[in-house]
C-alpha cells in the first residue's frame, strides 16, 4: 500500500537565550492543517513527548546475534597456528596506535571537523541498526488538530504498543492561528534530542508550520518528497486499536506510586521461564492486588482502590512495555488501566493534568495489533445504508468530536445505528474513539480513502463466513434477549461436518462472548477474534433483523 508525503523542510526546533521553538513540518499532500501556541507547561509537554518516543522506538522482538563474523573470522584463522595470530594481532596493535596519534593530532587541528565525524558516525550507526528505511517511515507520527486539543498518535516499530499525547488548550498560554485536521508530521532522532533541551526559564513555542501550505506554484518549490510503500500492517494496526477502545473494560486507577511499585520489582527481576503475566486480583472496595509470575511475588496497592462490582481476576503479558510510563510517574495525577480480559489488551491512561497519555498494549508482545487481534470482526457491524452513515460523520464534522448518545438525539436516530455508523468510519480510518473524554473523534488517517474491503477482509475467515451465507449454509436456531444482551444459536455446514455455534451480541451490537465446537475456536477462544462459523451466524442475525 503506498502513501505520498511532502514535507516543506524537516521539522527542527531552535533555540535562544529565552526562547525555545518547536516547529513540526505537516504533509503538504494533506488538506491545510496548522497549530501555533506557547507552551504553559513545558516540563510537562517535554516529559510527554519524550514518552511518546519511547513508544516509536520500542521493539521487543527476539532478535538472534549475529555470529556471521564470529564464524568467518574462526573459518579463516582455524588452520593458523598461535604465533601467527599474535604477529597479527601486534601488526593490528601498530596499527591501531598509528591511528589513534593521527586522529588525535586531527582533532588537536580542527574540533569542528572531528565533530562533524562523529555525527556522521553516529548516523552511520543508526542506518546499521535500523536496517529497514520503510520501518523508519512508519515511524512518522499522526498529529491531529481538534477545537479542544491536539493529539499525536504512533506505534512502536514491533507492533505491539500504541502511544496517544492529547494536550489540551490549557496547556498553552497563548494560541495562534490554528484549522482543525489530520496530518503526517516529520518527526526524528534528532527532533527528540532537541526536545530534551527545553526548560523552565524559556518560553516554548510549539508550531504545526502553517507557512508549509503557502508553496509558490508557479516557482520551484523547495521540498522532500517521500513515496513510501507502507504495509497494511501499519494501517490495520490503527483500526484494530480503535476497535479494542470501545470495548467493555473492568477499569482501574492506580496512584503513580502504586505503578512505580510494580516497574521495581521488573527492574530488580528478570524471568528465566513461564509464565511471564501480572494477574490483576480485584475485589469491590479493596486495593488492587497485583501477583507477578512466576516469582510469585504479590504486589498490593494501597493507594488503589478497585471500584467495580464484582470480584475479579484478569490475567496479562507482556509487562515490560509499562516500562514506557516510568517517565510520567513524577508528572501523574493517576493512571487509570483498562483490563478487557485475560489475555486481552490493556490501555494506560495517564491523567497529566491538562494532558493525558494513553498507552495500547496489545495481549501479548508478540501479539502485535496489525494481525493477532481480529478485534474489528466484535466490533458493532449493523449494516447502515450510506445516507445515514453520511449524515452521522457530517454531523460529528460539526462539533469535531462527540458522545455517540449525542449525536443520536441530534439526529433522531437509534443509538444503535448510529454506533454502527461510527464503527463503519472507525475501520475506514475516519473516525477514532478517545478512551479517556469517551467521545468520537473526527481523525482522516490518510488523505485518500482507505481500501476498506482489502483491509477488512484481510482476515480469510470473514471471508469464509460471507461464502457460507451465500451457500445458505447457516442456519440460525434462536435469538432470546434478556438483560441487554441477545444470544444466537445456529448451526453452520462446513464440509461433511455441522458446528453448533452461540454468539451473545450487546445492545451497542458488539460481540461480548462465544463458543463453537470448531478446532480454531478450541484453540484461541476469542483471543483471536470469532471463528468463521460465529460470524456466519451473526450474519444471518443481521439479515434477519433487517427484513423485520
Amino acid at each position: 500500500m503506498e502513501f505520498e508525503h511532502a514535507y516543506s523542510r524537516s521539522s527542527a526546533v531552535r533555540h535562544s537565550a529565552n526562547e525555545t521553538g518547536v516547529s513540526f513540518s505537516p504533509d503538504l499532500t494533506r488538506e491545510p492543517t496548522y497549530f501555533s501556541g506557547r507552551l504553559r507547561e513545558s516540563i510537562r509537554f517535554r516529559e510527554a513527548i519524550s514518552a511518546l518516543h519511547d513508544v516509536v522506538v520500542s521493539d521487543l522482538r527476539f532478535k538472534p546475534k549475529d555470529r556471521e563474523a564470529y564464524k568467518r573470522w574462526a573459518a579463516e584463522n582455524e588452520d593458523r597456528g598461535l604465533d601467527a595470530l599474535m604477529a597479527k594481532e601486534a601488526a593490528l596493535k601498530a596499527q591501531i596506535d598509528e591511528l589513534h596519534a593521527e586522529l588525535s593530532e586531527l582533532n588537536k587541528r580542527s574540533h569542528a571537523r572531528m565533530a562533524t565525524f562523529y555525527r556522521a558516525r553516529q548516523q552511520y550507526f543508526d542506518y546499521l541498526y535500523q536496517k529497514d528505511k520503510d520501518a523508519w517511515f512508519v515511524l512518522d507520527p499522526v498529529i491531529t488538530v481538534h477545537p479542544d486539543q491536539v493529539f499525536f498518535e504512533c506505534f512502536s516499530q514491533d507492533e505491539s504498543t500504541y502511544g496517544r499525547l492529547a494536550a489540551s488548550y490549557e496547556v498553552f498560554d497563548h494560541i495562534g492561528e490554528h484549522a482543525c485536521g489530520t496530518t503526517n508530521v516529520d518527526y526524528s532522532q534528532a527532533l527528540y534530542d532537541e526536545f530534551q533541551k527545553i526548560r523552565t526559564y524559556k518560553d516554548t513555542q510549539l508550531v504545526v508550520d502553517p507557512g508549509g501550505f503557502e508553496v509558490d506554484t508557479s516557482g520551484e518549490p523547495t521540498y522532500k518528497e517521500l513515496k513510501i510503500d507502507l504495509p497494511e500492517s501499519w494501517v490495520r494496526g490503527f483500526l484494530q486499536v480503535n476497535s479494542a477502545m470501545t470495548f467493555p473494560s473492568a477499569r482501574v486507577r492506580l496512584h503513580p506510586y502504586d505503578l512505580h511499585n510494580l516497574c521495581f520489582v521488573l527492574r530488580r527481576k528478570k524471568e528465566l521461564k513461564g509464565p511471564r503475566s501480572m494477574r490483576w486480583r480485584l475485589s469491590p472496595g479493596e486495593p488492587v492486588r497485583v501477583l507477578m509470575e512466576p516469582w510469585n511475588i504479590e504486589v498490593e496497592c494501597p493507594r488503589s482502590i478497585y471500584e467495580g462490582d464484582l470480584d475479579d481476576e484478569i490475567r496479562t503479558w507482556g509487562r515490560r512495555r509499562i516500562h514506557t510510563l516510568e517517565r510520567l510517574i513524577p508528572i501523574a495525577k493517576h493512571i487509570d488501566v483498562l483490563l478487557l480480559g485475560t489475555g486481552l489488551p490493556t490501555f494506560y491512561v495517564a491523567d497529566l493534568g491538562d494532558m493525558v497519555f494513553t498507552l495500547g498494549l496489545s495481549g501479548w508482545t508478540a501479539n502485535d495489533w496489525s494481525r493477532a487481534g481480529n478485534f474489528d470482526l466484535m466490533a458493532p457491524r449493523r449494516d447502515v445504508d450510506e445516507l445515514t452513515k453520511r449524515r452521522v460523520f457530517d454531523e460529528l464534522k460539526e462539533t469535531w468530536y462527540a458522545r455517540a448518545d449525542d449525536l443520536a438525539a441530534r439526529l433522531s436516530l437509534d443509538s444503535a445505528v448510529v454506533h454502527g455508523a461510527l464503527s463503519a468510519y472507525a475501520q475506514a480510518g475516519r473516525v477514532i474513539y478517545d478512551v479517556a473524554d469517551e467521545v468520537y473523534r473526527v481523525r482522516e488517517l490518510t488523505k485518500d480513502p482507505l481500501p476498506v474491503d482489502a483491509l477488512r477482509f484481510a482476515n480469510e475467515r470473514e471471508a469464509e463466513a460471507a461464502r457460507f451465507v451465500a451457500a445458505a449454509q447457516a442456519t440460525m436456531a434462536s435469538a432470546d434477549k434478556s438483560g441487554g444482551v441477545t444470544r444466537i444459536t445456529g448451526t453452520v455446514a462446513d464440509k461433511s461436518k455441522k458446528h453448533e455455534a452461540l454468539l451473545a451480541i450487546d445492545d451497542d451490537d458488539r460481540l461480548v462472548d462465544g463458543r463453537c465446537e470448531c478446532r480454531f475456536y478450541q484453540s484461541n477462544k476469542l483471543y483471536k477474534g470469532p471463528c468463521e462459523h460465529m460470524l456466519a451466524l451473526r450474519m444471518v442475525f443481521e439479515r434477519r433483523r433487517r427484513v423485520r
